[in-house]
């Protein structure tokens, strides 16, 4: 049995908006079984937008009954039915929502009309319910309103029964089939083409725009975690809505991936990336001087009027930076702060903490280990590449960033010259730096340094 559903809403996600009309029309491949349908007071208002498309105000659905009075009865309905609807994961987004809410769990089979209808009736020039049903020469009435739609989808679904010549609902409805968590608009195959390694993707809309950059460790789980989960969020139903296809770039490694990601968010300027839009280096290492004259150096919060002797983003770069400083110029870790307990200090301390060192002998390596991150050295990291043929190669020229790419294996890595021709350039920016310095300092055995005179 099918249980074909249809939802008018407040708002775009389930996490902030609610329902005020449902319809359920209960269908058994033949004829509607059973009905049921109610306006719902959704206990916000209804933006005005809203009420001028469906024409639900606020004052028709002050006596309706909330979603608790009636969750039971629309648990009992859906419970053990397919759940259909035209692009269902935004109609059972909201219904779910709402029933665990209420204390019920629904666990249903999913059906979407629209990527049913893409490949049954391949061709149309638009999916939407209305334009579909004028394709099919299917009447609606009361177009968005939960029942004129609702009645309109079985319609759809009957012609999709009665059309289905290879057998894709049934293929649908399968274990392994994801095509009930899928965006409507996106082909199955755009998924099936992902590959399980790092990289980047990209969400294109109806006119091809890129609206989305994302990076992974693993491209197929990434993007596959985006519409698989149960979230009720805006960026998921931005994401389910506005997605029609989907394209992805390789990369040898996460950190690659991070770097094209950052670079293709600030070139393309996607609309639903928020994060690196604006970025600022928030943390810094700091030298001062303490009561009994020992300068110290520390991390701390980037300030108006204070001069850091190096700048990051995360913590744990400053905190990988700070540890090999402290191991190359013997600082004391607890002069570092970053040994807090009353054991005897860890590495080449020279017994600053105890004051059995003079000041001036330990802030002469303090300013040396200052200086050393204040410098800037030329190197490359070198990793995995995206095949066995290869390998890559992250540069970095007199402290900036330069550019990646991929070297045969075979390629003798000497100086930065000769890697230059490999290598894809790319605009700098604070992001990329720090993450570069940062994982250079956390994985020193990947750095191969240059010196300056062969830049």
């Amino acid at each position: 049995m099918y249980a074909i559903v249809d939802i008018e809403t407040t708002g775009s996600y389930a996490a902030a908006n609610g329902i005020t009309e449902i319809s359920i029309h209960v269908f058994d491949g033949q004829q509607v079984t059973e009905k049921f349908e109610t306006l719902i007071n959704p206990r916000q208002p209804i933006p005005r937008y809203i009420q001028a498309m469906t024409g639900i105000s606020d004052e028709m659905v002050s006596c309706a009954p909330v979603f608790e009075e009636v969750a039971e009865k629309i648990h009992t309905i859906l419970q053990d039915k397919i759940f259909i609807a035209h692009n269902v994961n935004f109609d059972y987004s909201f219904v779910n929502a709402h029933l665990k809410a209420s204390g019920f769990d629904l666990n249903c089979k999913k059906l979407c009309t629209v990527r049913l209808s893409r490949k049954i009736f391949p061709g149309f020039a638009s999916y939407s319910l209305g334009k579909l049903c004028h394709s099919l020469g299917i009447l609606i009435k009361d177009r968005h309103r939960a029942g004129g739609d609702t009645e309109a989808t079985v319609e759809v679904f009957r012609q999709l029964l009665a059309n289905d010549k290879e057998l894709l609902i049934q293929k649908s409805l399968q274990r392994n089939s994801k095509e009930s968590i899928l965006p409507p608009h996106v082909p199955r195959e755009h998924f099936d083409q992902l590959p399980y390694t790092p990289g980047v993707y990209y969400f294109h809309n109806a006119k091809g725009k890129i609206i989305y950059v994302g990076k992974a460790n693993n491209l197929r789980y990434r993007v596959n975690s985006h519409f698989s989960n149960n979230s009720e969020s805006r960026q998921k139903q931005n994401f389910l809505q506005h997605t029609h296809a989907i394209s992805f770039q390789r990369c040898g490694t996460e950190l690659m991936a991070c770097i094209l990601e950052s670079t293709e968010i600030k070139n393309r300027w996607p609309v639903f990336n928020s994060s690196q839009k604006r970025w600022e280096d928030v943390y810094g290492i700091f030298i001062y001087e303490d009561q009994n004259g020992y300068q110290r150096l520390a991390i701390d919060r980037n300030r108006k009027r204070l001069n850091p002797v190096h700048t990051f983003h995360y913590l744990v770069d400053g905190h990988a930076i700070l540890r090999k400083l402290i191991h190359e110029f013997d600082l004391c870790p607890k002069l570092c702060f970053l040994q807090k307990d009353n054991d005897p200090c860890e590495g080449n301390c020279h017994g600053a903490c105890e004051q059995k060192e003079s000041p001036a002998d330990y802030n002469k390596r303090v300013q040396e280990a200052a200086a050393s991150i204040s410098s800037k050295p030329s190197f490359a990291i070198v990793d995995k590449g995206i095949n066995s043929e290869d390998k890559s190669c992250i540069l970095v020229l007199e402290g900036n960033f330069y550019g990646m790419g991929y070297i045969p294996v075979d390629v003798q890595l000497t100086d930065p010259i000769s890697l230059k021709d490999y290598l894809v350039t790319y605009n700098e920016n604070s992001y990329i730096r720090n993450l570069v310095n940062g994982y250079a300092a956390r994985f020193p055995g990947k750095v191969m340094l240059f010196e300056k005179q062969l830049v």
